[in-house]
């Protein structure tokens, strides 16, 4: 009889999984995975540019992680600093084409990620999968 694990711990280790592969397959882009995810959000945002406290709160990260995050990126020409034009105290960051270009490459590590992840589940199991996912995120 198999002893059932604490989900908690199930999600942990997945997670940790995940990111550990993702920031492998990350390498030769030389980017990881935290810095991927503030590309992204720039690449998304409508002008390319968020303020440095957007996307603080939008990563979900302390100011000084998402400064160092915002500083690697500046030295591997993804992103740039600029201080806003309405209110100098306000730091501003813009994607790069250089960015947009890793971007696009690392979702398409994303994607085949995602693929393996989901290999050994029925298109069916992979539908329920997802929205199991989403009410176990929405009932946090």
């Amino acid at each position: 009889m198999e002893i059932q694990q604490d989900c908690g711990l199930l999600i942990k280790q997945i997670n940790d999984e995940l990111r550990k592969n993702a920031n492998n397959a990350l390498r030769p882009l030389d980017i990881t995975l935290a810095q991927l995810d503030a590309l992204a959000e720039l690449e998304q945002s409508p002008d390319g540019q968020r303020s440095l406290k957007e996307l603080e709160q939008i990563l979900h990260v302390a100011q000084s992680t998402a400064a160092g995050i915002v500083a690697r990126l500046e030295q591997k020409g993804f992103a740039e600093g600029f201080g806003d034009a309405g209110d100098r105290r306000i730091k501003r960051v813009r994607i790069t084409p250089a960015g947009t270009e890793c971007v696009h490459a690392a979702f398409h590590h994303r994607e085949e990620a995602e693929t393996k992840l989901l290999s050994g589940l029925t298109e069916t199991e992979r539908d329920i999968f997802y929205s199991l996912l989403k009410k176990v995120q929405n009932s946090l």
